[in-house]
């Protein structure tokens, strides 16, 4: 699926070897390394049945890796749903609610509460 933000990232990227992302730590990620793994995370969405225009909620911590979880949406067409890591349980059941999302992704630490969530919703 076409995406100007997507395909804007993938022609700036002279060499699959220039920096896409530097940390405070000194963390690089190449612009192949964030092409090979947005895309691995894409497929892995595909298979857990999202398709274009399917919401996929968020919560997880700031970090590169959260970034290529927010590519691989764009590069399969889902609509990345962020949703704040200070949140409540109450503000979750209501976000989730209100979204009706495909996919809920999280950290360890609010799986068990999110499950409960998710699952009342069907």
């Amino acid at each position: 699926m076409s995406n100007h933000l997507f395909d804007a990232m993938r022609a700036s990227a002279k060499s699959g070897e220039s920096i896409f992302i530097e940390t405070i730590d000194g963390q690089r990620w190449t612009y192949a390394d964030a092409l090979r793994l947005s895309g691995q995370i894409a497929s892995a969405i595909d298979v857990l049945g999202v398709r274009p225009g399917d919401r996929v909620a968020v919560q997880v911590d700031k970090s590169p890796l959260a970034l290529m979880l927010y590519l691989a949406c764009v590069r399969c067409g889902a609509i990345y749903l962020p949703l704040n890591t200070a949140y409540t349980l109450a503000e979750l059941d209501y976000f989730i609610g209100d979204a009706e999302p495909r996919l809920v992704i999280v950290s360890s630490k609010s799986r068990t509460d999110v499950e409960r969530i998710a699952h009342g919703y069907g």
